[in-house]
């Protein structure tokens, strides 16, 4: 069971006064001694004063590590917090258009309600983890793209393209799903035709890179902040502070993210 902050607290001045009654016990003893004799006492006082400071210096060295285990534990909190952010904003956009589909075409709509299942056990399971393998994100993107080319009518260009080592890289899961999500949603779901989203993913050298592009109507907005991006945006800061760029570029139609994590 952990200790709280006041416990924790408690134990630290308990420590500190028996310390200092142990020092008190030598300053008497030594003081005895060496009473009368300037020699002496130069030498108890050197000693004193070292003591002091190593007394000082553990007690800061236990504070500075309770702050920082306490800081480890509200990231790891807040993080968990995001994960739990990122299903629900999910499933709620398919379910939807799951709903409109159920009348016109039943036997679509089953294969569909598979395929949302295997996603789902994939998000429930592993997407509580702290790091899955590059090729299951892989197959949850691949799974993804699959179930929205079975739900729309329209032709629409769909290119996935892959390029990774034979070693398989470990990732934070759930990372590239919000900009492909937003690919589709702002994207595919607006255009009548000539949509497209094409996707790059690169892994090499202990990094990797994902890039995306797809088209919008000129009249719509592809908003740049958002409940998944700033979710993104902030899972990124927590598991990979200095060893990421995410960057976005936008025209009149066109929409662009690319996001490199290094150090894996």
């Amino acid at each position: 069971m952990k200790l709280n902050i006041s416990d924790s607290k408690k134990r630290i001045i308990k420590r500190f006064y028996n310390i200092a009654l142990i020092l008190i016990g030598l300053i008497l003893v030594i003081f005895n001694d060496t009473f009368g004799k300037l020699e002496g006492f130069v030498e108890f006082i050197a000693l004193y004063f070292i003591l002091v400071f190593i007394t000082i210096a553990h007690w800061l060295f236990k504070q500075i590590k309770a702050l920082i285990r306490l800081k480890n534990e509200k990231a790891k909190t807040e993080l968990m917090h995001l994960k739990s952010q990122v299903n629900p904003h999910f499933f709620f956009n398919m379910l939807n258009n799951l709903y409109g589909l159920v009348d016109k075409d039943s036997k679509k709509a089953q294969q569909l309600i598979l395929k949302l299942s295997d996603m789902m056990r994939y998000s429930i399971y592993d997407g509580e983890k702290d790091r899955v393998l590059l090729f299951e994100e892989i197959t949850y993107l691949e799974n993804y793209i699959e179930l929205h080319k079975m739900r729309y009518h329209k032709a629409i260009d769909i290119q996935f393209n892959i390029d990774t080592n034979p070693t398989d890289y470990e990732i934070m899961p759930l990372l590239f799903i919000i900009l492909l999500e937003n690919a589709f949603k702002h994207g595919v779901e607006n255009l009548r035709e000539n949509a497209y989203v094409h996707v790059n993913l690169v892994a090499h050298n202990n990094e990797v890179t994902f890039a995306i592009e797809n088209n919008f109507e000129e009249v719509q907005d592809h908003p740049e902040t958002g409940i998944g991006l700033k979710n993104l945006k902030r899972r990124l800061e927590l598991v990979y502070p200095k060893n990421h760029t995410l960057t976005i570029a936008k025209t009149e139609t066109t929409y662009n993210a690319t996001l490199n994590i290094k150090g894996l």
